[in-house]
């Protein structure tokens, strides 16, 4: 079974990111708007497997006794991480995953995200480009 889960790391906003500053989605509904949704209201209690499969099940209205066997059809082919966000791919911000593998949207202008730059021992990434280079 595949995986999205990182631990100890801080994705970064992508290179080639337009936003000035980390910006909230204003299209509801859509994968950045649910993602930033649940991410703001409850940082660090998913993984990034559970933030992206329960996105999946909510959209394709899979119910909840139908979810376990779901949750293994959906990891069994691999599917992109949190580095292909649109969160950090457009709209500028950085993710934190801790040591347990749970995940919080960080801006990038905190003084939380400096410390975590500054961190030994936590892997930094950058998000996926939008375009090629």
């Amino acid at each position: 079974m595949h995986t999205t889960n990182y631990r100890d790391t801080l994705i970064l906003p992508s290179p080639d990111c337009a936003a000035a500053e980390a910006t909230a989605p204003t299209k509801p509904g859509t994968i950045a708007a649910l993602q930033h949704e649940r991410l703001v209201a409850a940082p660090y209690t998913i993984t990034s497997d559970d933030l992206l499969f329960g996105i999946h099940a909510d959209r394709k209205e899979i119910a909840e006794e139908e979810r376990g066997p779901a949750r293994m059809e959906f990891f069994s082919k691999g599917q992109a991480c949190l580095r292909a966000s649109p969160l950090v791919k457009t709209l500028g911000w950085a993710l934190h995953h801790d040591s347990d593998g749970r995940v919080a949207l960080v801006d990038p202008d905190s003084s939380r995200f400096a410390q975590l730059q500054a961190q030994e021992g936590i892997t930094k990434l950058v998000g996926m480009r939008s375009k090629k280079a």
